[in-house]
């Protein structure tokens, strides 16, 4: 596979107004719902496409009500990042997953306070430096 850090890259750039904006953001919407079948397949997850485009709305929704047109602008720029970045296989499966973290393990909890979280990973480190 050849690495071509150009393949989908965009000039950062400002919106003109609230019409570009709400173009450009229906424009990146897209190019995610389309890829959808093609990250599936790349990343070889066992979730459904439906399931992904799914994900994909939620991410959109969750800043649905942003109203400065400089925040957009840069949610814009992030959104691409993240594109480019997953179309051009720089990712791995945890960073895609973490998309699905919660769903995946609903008693998922924060540890009590930074000791015991601190704990829990390096117990976790020091076991997996024993497999071979």
């Amino acid at each position: 596979m050849v690495i071509n850090p150009t393949y989908l890259a965009q000039r950062t750039r400002q919106s003109v107004n609230w019409n570009d904006a709400k173009r450009r953001v229906l424009m990146s919407y897209r190019e995610w719902i389309r890829s959808a079948p093609e990250i599936q397949t790349m990343y070889s997850l066992n979730i459904p496409v439906a399931q992904l485009r799914t994900k994909m709305r939620q991410e959109f929704e969750r800043h649905r009500y942003v109203k400065q047109i400089g925040v957009v602008d840069m949610l814009l720029f992030q959104s691409h990042a993240e594109f480019q970045e997953t179309l051009n296989y720089w990712k791995q499966l945890p960073h895609i997953l973490k998309y699905f973290r919660a769903e995946e393990e609903p008693n998922a909890r924060l540890p009590q306070n930074f000791m015991h979280g601190f704990l829990e990973v390096s117990l976790h480190l020091f076991a997996l430096s024993f497999r071979v």
